[in-house]
């Protein structure tokens, strides 16, 4: 059979397709809508062109033609160029960077924007202009300036000129021009230059000489004022000082401590202090003290010998105590004569003093080593002041050295740029002795031969190429500036609701439509296929998977306007559903404008108006549908309610009990019930109808109805009682493609096919 290009309007008999709970209204469709996308993918452009190629074409063809006028009746433009080479006049290698550093700043450094810019400036291109207009009057400063371009080829040092121009003759003056005047430019700027950096040394030499005399005079007040030559080399000389005096110094308290050591040995070694034992070697030296001393001693010896013998008061005792006593001031005064004023120390301990080598030796020592550490500490205290003496010595150095240091830079410095300003001198002025060397013409203009515009190939593509996206993009406008369904896709993508059919265009239902006779005869003797009949019967097998939980009995046809094909599917519908063996009603409800009564050529001299308006038994006034050549099993089954008279009110007609308990009946009495109704936009008669039904079919005319009244009238439905909403997209005509493609390989003719057993 027939698909009908939508994967939810055929469903297999074991997949059902949900339906809403009845009596619930329907405030969203079955399926789930999806978002309305933007952008159109590639099956959608492909066919948007096919319905909009004639705009395309028409874009395209007048976008390419204009595109092609244009370009060959273009005047043809030629252009040619020269080159000059700029290179720095002093440019000898013998030249330090100095000196090519202060020549280029007044004649030969190159900031090329800048230069481009001076080069099409009015103070050069005027003198130029003068020349070009004796050959052509006509030319003024914006002509030349607006075909001229000059550019800088890389990174070199090499300018393009170029100029273009529909005469390739005056192209040529023009650039010979150009290039004489460029160069005498050149020649002008790099004499001023030079006379420029002259200038400049000029004046700054006599302040170069006075600085360095004055830096110089400065150096020798320094030296004169500090008594130095060098304060480096006097400095290091001093810092050497330095150093040897700290040296002493180190060994002076080596010393110094060794001393100190010794002097405490001999001390001990004494078991006196140093007042006694000088006391006591000075007296065991004295002839005359030891010689008192010995008789002492001697009597000494015999007292000590008779008191033995005799008492204290013996005058033996007595004799020699008294002559004892003699000589204690002998002895005194003695002492005191070789001791000086000292004299002996009190108690006269030292009286026994005797010669002693030993102790003369070690008390001579300890004198020598008390004398060396005087002499040590002395020598210590004078090292000491001479480092301080010498590190402030050292530290002036240093100072006198960094300030020596900066005057010698200072002159150096000034002494290096006076060299260099001298020889600058003199290569400014051996270069203003000599030649100016200007600009270098690499390649003199000549005549351009070929054009450079316009390109006739790549213009006709561009324009070939610009028609296309042009013819394109106006069919893409002209698509979403149309408000039309004009394919299944469209309609589903709008809505969200199940197609359930998919009715192709049929060019004789038109016809018959306008010329207001019979609907032609879709069915004979024999089985009729086409895609026209065999969208019928697939919509009569969908339908009966659409609600599969209940028969499908009452089943409402509308639509959104007039014109939509409505009554033309409820026929064929109904004889689809006949000829499967229902038995089938189709009535007309369309009270207001009828066309069952037309299209089936029977008479409308009774029908549904009266059935609702007056008291007749409706099986009456229901006609069979009429049969040729005898009729078929299907035509057999099929009867028809036309509308009868147009009522004044036919809502009031269509909501009424009557009308209801008329349904009832036709629910017993048929297998399938079709309502033909009038259209929905502005008219609530199918609405009454559909609240009654189990199926409610909305018939959308593509290329004909209108997006927002039918957005419109859907959401109107979705206040109202309707069980189910199904869509048929009528009309459709690319039908050459997909499953009625293999539809036509299939059978021989579009007409009829070959006979087939029912």
């Amino acid at each position: 059979m027939v698909s009908n290009l939508n994967p939810q309007s055929s469903l297999p008999s074991g997949s059902p397709s949900p339906q809403p709970l009845p009596g619930k209204p329907i405030l969203e469709p079955p399926f789930a809508p999806k978002a309305e996308e933007e952008s159109l993918n590639l099956r959608q452009a492909l066919s948007v062109l096919r319905r909009r190629w004639w705009v395309m074409l028409l874009v395209s063809g007048a976008v390419s033609c204009a595109v092609g006028f244009r370009v060959l009746n273009e005047v043809p433009l030629y252009r040619s160029q020269f080159r000059l080479l700029i290179e720095p006049i002093a440019s000898d290698e013998s030249f330090d960077q100095f000196s090519q550093r202060l020549i280029g700043q007044y004649a030969a450094e190159i900031d090329y924007e800048t230069q481009i810019e001076v080069l099409v400036s009015p103070t050069v291109i005027n003198p130029i202009l003068t020349q070009i207009q004796t050959r052509y009057p006509d030319m003024d400063y914006n002509a030349l300036v607006s075909n001229l371009g000059i550019g800088r080829v890389g990174p070199t040092k090499i300018l393009e000129v170029s100029y273009q121009d529909s005469n390739p003759e005056k192209i040529q003056f023009v650039l010979e021009q150009v290039s004489e005047g460029f160069i005498e430019y050149s020649q002008r700027e790099r004499k001023t230059g030079n006379q420029k950096g002259l200038n400049f040394v000029e004046e700054q030499l006599p302040v170069l000489q006075k600085r360095v005399n004055d830096l110089q005079i400065e150096v020798q007040q320094f030296r004169q004022r500090h008594n130095i030559l060098d304060p480096n080399e006097q400095g290091q000389a001093a810092a050497g000082r330095l150093n040897g005096i700290r040296e002493e110094i180190l060994l002076t308290q080596r010393d110094l401590q060794e001393t100190q050591s010794l002097i405490a040995q001999l001390q001990e070694q004494l078991n006196t202090d140093l007042g006694q034992a000088l006391v006591m070697n000075a007296l065991s030296e004295a002839p005359r003290y030891q010689a008192l001393l010995s008789q002492l001693q001697e009597i000494e010896s015999q007292i000590a010998l008779e008191s033995a013998r005799f008492t204290p008061n013996s005058p033996n005792i007595q004799v020699l105590q008294e002559r004892r006593n003699n000589l204690l001031p002998l002895l005194q005064a003695e002492a005191q004569v070789v001791l000086g004023r000292q004299g002996l120390p009190s108690g006269g301990q030292n009286l026994a003093a005797s010669p002693n080598a030993l102790r003369s030796q070690t008390t001579q020592q300890l004198i020598d080593t008390l004398n060396r550490r005087q002499v040590l500490t002395v020598r210590q205290a004078a090292l000491s002041q001479a480092e301080a003496a010498q590190t402030r010595q050292v530290q002036n150095f240093a100072t006198l050295s960094r300030q020596y240091a900066d005057l010698m830079r200072e002159l150096e410095v000034a002494t290096e740029g006076l060299k260099r300003f001298l020889s600058v001198q003199e290569d400014l002025q051996i270069e203003s002795a000599r030649r100016t060397i200007s600009w270098e013409l690499l390649n003199a203009p000549q005549i351009p031969l070929y054009p450079i515009a316009p390109n006739v190939p790549r213009g006709l593509t561009i324009g070939l190429v610009a028609g296309v996206l042009a013819g394109a993009g106006a069919a893409l406008i002209a698509e979403k500036l149309d408000v039309r369904f004009h394919s299944p896709e469209d309609l589903r993508d709008a809505v969200g609701l199940p197609i359930l059919g998919v009715i192709p265009y049929r060019k004789e239902i038109k016809d018959s439509r306008v010329k207001d006779r019979p609907l032609p005869r879709l069915s004979g003797s024999r089985y009729r296929a086409s895609p026209f009949l065999e969208s019928f019967r697939s919509l009569n097998a969908n339908l009966s998977f659409f609600t599969p939980d209940k028969p499908l009995q009452v089943l409402v046809v509308s639509s959104s306007v007039p014109l939509e094909g409505k009554s033309t599917t409820s026929i064929n519908l109904a004889q689809a559903a006949a000829a499967m063996g229902q038995r089938v009603l189709l009535v007309d409800a369309d009270l207001r404008r009828p066309q069952v009564h037309v299209m089936t050529d029977l008479p409308n001299v009774w029908g549904l108006s009266h059935a609702i308006s007056m008291d007749i038994e409706v099986e009456d006034i229901i006609q069979p549908f009429p049969s040729i050549n005898g009729g078929t099993s299907g035509e057999d089954n099929l009867y028809i309610l036309t509308s009868g008279q147009i009522p004044p009110d036919p809502t009031r007609l269509l909501s009424s009990q009557k009308m209801r308990s008329l349904i009832e009946y036709f629910r017993q009495s048929f297998d399938l019930v079709i309502f033909d109704t009038p259209p929905m936009l502005g008219l609530a008669d199918a609405k009454f109808l559909a609240a009654q039904a189990d199926v409610m079919l909305m018939v959308v005319r593509l290329g004909w109805t209108d997006r927002a009244i039918f957005k419109q009238v859907i959401d109107g439905l979705k206040v109202s009682q309707t069980s189910a909403l199904g869509l048929i997209a009528n009309g459709a005509k690319d039908f050459s493609s997909g499953s009625y493609y293999y539809y036509h390989r299939y059978f021989a003719t579009e007409e009829g096919a070959h006979p087939v057993d029912s």
